[in-house]
């Protein structure tokens, strides 16, 4: 049943490959390998690409690259906490040396933590909006694979949790999808963003009631509003998948039944 579906799928996408990924009304199906490099001032000599941000607020997600030798801080901006996920390489924080999977949160006030990378390093960089309501005050750097992986209530996925704020259910995670597993059709009341750290997924995006299903390699990306609907029996993959994903603020998940209109 399982690889019908996949067939049937990829039947759908090579349909579909001459006109690219099926636009949705919010940043879906995107790799961050096709986005144009931008500046920032904050971390001198190195590319990075811009996910998503709020010019307002200065709040913004972005993928950086660090070159071998790169000495700098973690930046930041007053009032603001930051996240940063490693993706590859090694990279010190603090003199804390993070591997692939180390992660750093930092509160707002953390500002002008050293940062140093031999060989370099590819990493996401958030700037969060502060939150007088958040009870981390306190740095977390920690290596993400020392942490378990707990069962998340679907078969062949779970999850390694990275933050939690009890004030503000703000929440960063890890999310394993194995081999042939599937998640339903599904929604968060909370803005939800996701990167693909490794393998391949296959996802669809429920919109009006009609389904537009992509695959997604790794570095692949998404910032998908409260409420949407995604997930249903075509995601999944071949292989196994790891997500990175972020809501800045607390979300209930809730299944849906099917891909239908929503009044």
């Amino acid at each position: 049943m399982i690889r019908t579906l996949f067939t049937m799928a990829l039947c759908v996408l090579l349909a579909a490959c001459a006109s690219g990924p099926p636009k949705v009304p919010y940043p879906a199906f995107v790799q961050v390998d096709d986005l144009d490099d931008v500046f920032m001032a904050s971390l001198p000599g190195i590319r990075a690409k811009q996910l998503a941000g709020d010019p307002q607020t200065r709040r913004t997600s972005n993928r950086i690259d660090l070159p071998p030798d790169w000495e700098g801080t973690s930046g930041g901006v007053p009032g603001r906490s930051m996240e940063i996920f490693v993706l590859d390489g090694l990279l010190s924080i603090a003199d804390i040396e993070l591997p692939p999977g180390g992660y750093a949160f930092l509160p707002a006030g953390s500002l002008g933590f050293n940062m140093t990378t031999e060989e370099g390093a590819r990493i996401l960089y958030f700037v969060n909006d502060s939150d007088p309501e958040a009870i981390i005050r306190s740095p977390i750097i920690i290596d993400s694979s020392l942490l378990p992986w707990n069962a998340a209530g679907t078969p062949g996925v779970t999850t390694r949790e990275l933050r939690r704020d009890p004030g503000t259910g703000a929440a960063t995670w890890l999310l394993r999808i194995e081999a042939g597993a599937s998640l339903p059709w599904q929604k968060s009341s909370a803005l939800r963003e996701g990167y693909l750290v490794s393998g391949t997924y296959q996802d669809s995006e429920c919109v009006g009631g009609e389904i537009h299903t992509w695959q997604y390699n790794k570095g692949g990306y998404f910032y998908r509003p409260a409420a949407a609907v995604h997930g249903g029996p075509l995601s999944g993959g071949e292989s196994a998948a790891i997500w990175f994903l972020r809501e800045t603020e607390g979300g209930v998940d809730e299944v849906v039944p099917d891909c239908v209109p929503t009044s």
